[in-house]
């Protein structure tokens, strides 16, 4: 580890702590006590544990002790079921991080910045917390956005592209790239950044728009999105755990270039439903929300030689198409 003194032999989390939920309401949380571990055995922290964080767990238990940090208590015991230790706390709530400091080896972080402000509290409250440590993780790999690029205009771009965020949640993203950036640079600590575009998976589809007739762009008008499937997010953070090189971001993004209505008619097809209606960019922006025409106004292509060569993976669905047509097939099993 990035040293400042000797790791604790054990992680304690007895007494009650306070912690924020969803609703602001605070409540009382007991903490297990966990003790006796192998001090020997690499420790890894996951921020942020939600789909991807479980299919990146399957990938860790048999090699490393996981920690993730949860701040739903009803959540905890299907996380331990799962093989992780759960740790009670809460980004939004300083004092409830406490116990993260000199816990792990390595971080992963890919817990979501706040919905509003300017920057990223949660990462910077993490960050206080890790720093409070007698000692500090060797690595932290960040799960980004490709937001980050803003609008290229349909340009093929690589990890190079200067940073253009067009939105105030891509704003909070690069504010977060910038934090963690910096942390690693003053503390020692190997700091990897994956920039992962539309993640899907069988139960991360389009289905519902599509159902409910959701417009998208005609040809000439429409944008070019970049898609990677739920579990080669998790293999490709797995990899930057062992590979991945210090203050070095990775397009986490698969082969394919596909503009967002043919991703769409993809979609309709595989599962049999109606193609969605097309509309010229104008009319799509005087029927949409703000927010869903946000995603209609960014055009890019990714380029992700870094992943292939840098992490050494070779990705299980390497095109979108495969990773429909495996979503179907998932789904149907999930019927019979």
């Amino acid at each position: 580890m990035a040293q400042r003194g000797v790791e604790y032999g054990f992680a304690g989390f007895g007494g009650e702590l306070p912690a924020a939920w969803l609703d602001g309401d605070l409540v009382a949380h007991l903490f297990l006590m966990v003790v006796g571990y192998n001090a020997g055995v690499q420790k890894i922290l996951i921020v942020g544990s939600g789909d991807v964080a479980r299919r990146i767990l399957s990938r860790l238990t048999r090699r490393y002790r996981v920690y993730a940090v949860l701040r739903d208590a009803s959540r905890a015991a299907g996380w331990r079921a799962a093989g992780a230790v759960p740790v009670l706390a809460d980004l939004d709530d300083r004092a409830s991080l406490q116990r993260l400091a000199g816990l792990a080896d390595c971080v992963l972080h890919l817990a979501p910045p706040p919905a509003a402000g300017q920057g990223d509290r949660r990462t910077g409250n993490l960050l206080a917390a890790l720093g409070k440590g007698k000692s500090l993780p060797r690595r932290l790999i960040y799960v980004s956005t490709t937001g980050v690029y803003g609008d290229c205009g349909g340009a093929r771009i690589d990890e190079t592209r200067r940073c253009n965020p067009e939105s105030a949640r891509a704003g909070r993203r690069v504010a977060a790239e910038q934090a963690l950036r910096a942390w690693g640079r003053r503390t020692g600590v190997a700091v990897t950044i994956l920039r992962a575009p539309g993640i899907y998976a069988a139960d991360r589809l389009p289905l519902e728009l599509l159902q409910k007739g959701l417009p998208a762009l005609v040809d000439r008008d429409d944008v070019y999105t970049n898609h990677i499937h739920a579990d080669d997010l998790a293999m490709l953070t797995c990899a930057a755990v062992r590979y991945g090189r210090n203050n070095r971001t990775y397009n986490a993004t698969d082969d394919s270039q596909i503009k967002m209505g043919d991703y769409f008619d993809l979609v309709a097809d595989g599962f049999g439903l109606p193609r969605a209606p097309r509309l010229s960019r104008r009319e799509a922006e005087e029927r949409l929300s703000p927010l869903q025409f946000s995603f209609m106004s960014e055009s890019r292509r990714l380029l992700n030689q870094r992943i292939k060569q840098e992490l050494r993976v070779k990705l299980r669905y390497a095109r979108v198409e495969d990773g429909v047509a495996a979503a179907r097939i998932e789904r149907k099993n999930w019927c019979s």
